[in-house]
């Protein structure tokens, strides 16, 4: 993977992040990615570093999203009657 490629989805992983924020207002700690002192507009920090802070923030935000109850879905009579389609 080229760095420009890894810069484009350091930004992507931060867009996820602020979106998921935005959609459910919990805030998705990430200290360890915070401790890298690294952005996507740090252009000038090499490949290994924008690589190790994109790993570690899709991290930070997959354990707090796996950390989150499952929310509660409620079936009606009617949607169970209908055939439903399933990918295996």
């Amino acid at each position: 993977m080229q760095k420009e490629e890894l810069l484009h989805l350091h930004m992507l992983m931060i867009h996820i992040k602020k979106y998921y924020e935005g959609i459910t207002n919990e805030e998705i700690r990430t200290e360890r990615y915070s401790s890298l002192e690294i952005s996507p507009v740090h252009i000038h920090k090499d490949k290994k570093a924008h690589k190790d802070a994109l790993l570690t923030l899709g991290d930070e935000i997959v354990t707090h999203i796996h950390g989150q109850a499952l929310p509660v879905v409620n079936y009606s009579h009617e949607s169970a009657t209908q055939k439903v389609a399933a990918e295996h």
